[in-house]
């Protein structure tokens, strides 16, 4: 996508945008006729004050005038500039907002999990904070760029003629200038960028794997890398400010030049009494306000070369390919209206197949599974088999890109994803502490549960015995920020959270890895006696929780394979869970 069609794209989808670019238009529109009236004012005073040498009495009112307009001028000015940040922050906060629910909500989760976290977090953070001088500085500023020096322009032109078309030459050299510089200016913004993305997305995965790098004794390795990228960042960041400070210089230069011929020209009129002193005054006093706001949109067009760029990324994020299939029809059905109850109703994969766009190969092919209300599945299979995708996608998390997920005859396609989300309790591989208490944590699955019940979910998945060793128990603070905790002590609490909510699925990714054979063992005992009343899809490697399936099916390169019930005992204790 070029520039300019993300800055069109910018003002079409922003409502904050295109409230911004009317309000600054207006303003602008203000000040140009501020401009004028304040040079036409001053050169009239001026005149009579030394021409005709009126006293400063007779000059009151038109030294009024002329008091009034500048202050009108400056309160214009500032509610330029106040507008102009107001409706940045407004339009900010539109962007931001429309990549979080991108990238978080229900049918636009991101397709792909694997996508590098440090590109949403450059995109959400430094990409967006970039705007603020696009909209705030060069947006403003290209509208004044536009209004005043037609205005002047077309005012002088009345006044001299001479000067007027001496200004108007010297324009488009000045803008010719200004592209120039802009192309390269554009291209330096564009490397920073994408050096600050990799600097982001590195620094991020060194610090998620940092315990990993010390065993390994590879940090001081990453402190080089990051040391170098971050080097290369400094050196496009620099670069880019040269760009900007010399274009600053010549601009400077070029707009001296041409007030310099102005007023040569005035001169030469004035001398052989061709202009009036009002008017030669008139014209000299705009030829600096001519320049002025061209001077102000080549400061600030590394700005908007920084806004585009992080614009476009952010619309890359925006337009990147959705997890979940469109609505394939603008009135869902009858029966695509009622959310089916998967405790009540079978859950079946019907020929499911699903391919992740970043990676080679399908993770699924031609699935067929069945999930049979009120009972407890459990799914064994090597690493990468897809178990873990099976999951996002009967959480809905994913459509998959052929064959059908249906509970009760319904196809999940057509049920709103949150509606039939709120019906399932969930424990990832890597569960998610957020900063918090304990109890805030567990809570997460039943905002509105009571102190007994949080405990009660707490003593069932084992984390109520390891929190009351705690100095402040349930109320210790976790997460970011908090005390660290034991990956088996997360799981515990993420187990807690899922069986806290009142949920129909019950879908358990490994939840009891990192724990010992004996919490294993509390864990399964606490499942059974969970299972009754919901459908249990159990993602294990533990032959402790398959032996309290009613079902056990194993995925082998995206598809199934069968196991007879006669053999089931075996798969359950044999090496082909036990192994995995």
């Amino acid at each position: 996508m070029s520039s300019r069609a993300v800055e069109r794209r910018l003002l079409r989808e922003t409502r904050g945008g295109r409230g911004h670019l009317r309000r600054v238009a207006l303003l602008g529109l203000a000040e140009t006729i501020a401009i004028l009236a304040q040079a036409g004012l001053l050169a009239h005073v001026i005149d009579r004050a030394a021409m005709h040498g009126e006293r400063l009495a007779a000059l009151v009112p038109a030294l009024a005038i002329l008091a009034g307009v500048l202050a009108a001028r400056a309160c214009i000015g500032g509610s330029f500039e106040l507008t102009a940040r107001l409706g940045a922050r407004r339009t900010m906060s539109e962007l931001r907002g429309a990549l979080a629910r991108r990238v978080l909500g229900g049918g636009g989760a991101l397709r792909d999990p694997a996508r590098r976290d440090g590109d949403v977090v450059a995109a959400a953070v430094q990409g967006v904070d970039a705007l603020q001088d696009y909209f705030a500085g060069y947006l403003p500023q290209l509208v004044l760029a536009t209004l005043v020096p037609l205005a002047v322009i077309a005012y002088t032109a009345v006044l001299d003629p001479v000067a007027s078309a001496l200004l108007a030459v010297t324009v488009p050299i000045l803008i010719a200038f200004m592209i120039l510089v802009g192309k390269n200016a554009a291209a330096q913004t564009e490397r920073r960028w994408r050096t600050l993305q990799l600097l982001s997305s590195h620094f991020l995965d060194v610090i998620a794997g940092l315990p990993t790098l010390r065993a390994g004794c590879r940090e001081r390795a990453q402190e080089e890398t990051l040391a170098a990228v971050g080097e290369r960042y400094r050196t496009e960041t620099m670069a880019t400010l040269r760009t900007a400070f010399l274009s600053a210089l010549v601009l400077e230069l070029c707009a001296m030049l041409g007030t310099a011929i102005a007023a040569a020209a005035i001169g030469v009129q004035l001398a052989g009494g061709h202009l009036e002193l009002t008017a030669g005054l008139a014209v000299l006093l705009l030829a600096p306000e001519l320049y002025a706001p061209l001077r102000a949109v080549g400061a600030q067009y590394h700005a908007a070369a920084a806004g585009t760029a992080a614009a476009e990324q952010i619309y890359a994020l925006i337009d990147s390919p959705p997890a979940l299939s469109e609505e394939r029809a603008k009135t869902p059905s009858v029966a695509a209206a009622i959310v089916p109850d998967p405790a009540q109703s079978p859950l079946l994969l019907e020929d499911v197949g699903y391919e992740y766009p970043a990676r080679e190969g399908a993770a699924l092919e031609h699935l067929d599974l069945e999930l049979a209300p009120g009972e407890i599945t459990a799914l064994v299979g090597a690493s990468g088999a897809g178990k873990s995708t099976v999951a996002r996608l009967l959480m809905r998390l994913a459509d998959p890109t052929e064959g059908h997920v249906r509970c009760g005859g319904v196809d999940l396609r057509d049920v709103d994803p949150e509606s039939w989300r709120a019906q399932i309790a969930w424990v990832p591989q890597r569960p998610r502490l957020f900063a918090g208490t304990i109890a805030e944590n567990i809570r997460l699955g039943d905002a509105d549960a009571s102190e007994e019940r949080v405990r009660s979910a707490a003593r069932a998945a084992g984390a109520l015995a390891f929190a009351e060793q705690l100095p402040d128990g349930l109320q210790t603070h976790v997460g970011d920020g908090g005390r660290r905790l034991s990956a088996g002590q997360r799981r515990r609490i993420a187990l807690a959270r899922a069986l806290l909510r009142d949920a129909r699925l019950l879908i358990l990714d490994e939840p009891t890895a990192d724990l010992d054979e004996d919490s294993a063992a509390r864990i399964a005992e606490t499942l059974a006696r969970a299972a009754p009343g919901r459908t249990t899809l159990l993602i294990v490697h533990h032959p402790l929780l398959a032996e309290h399936a009613d079902h056990v099916v194993r995925l082998e390169r995206g598809g199934r394979v069968d196991v007879p019930e006669h053999l089931a005992p075996a798969v359950r204790d044999g090496e082909e869970v036990a192994a995995l």
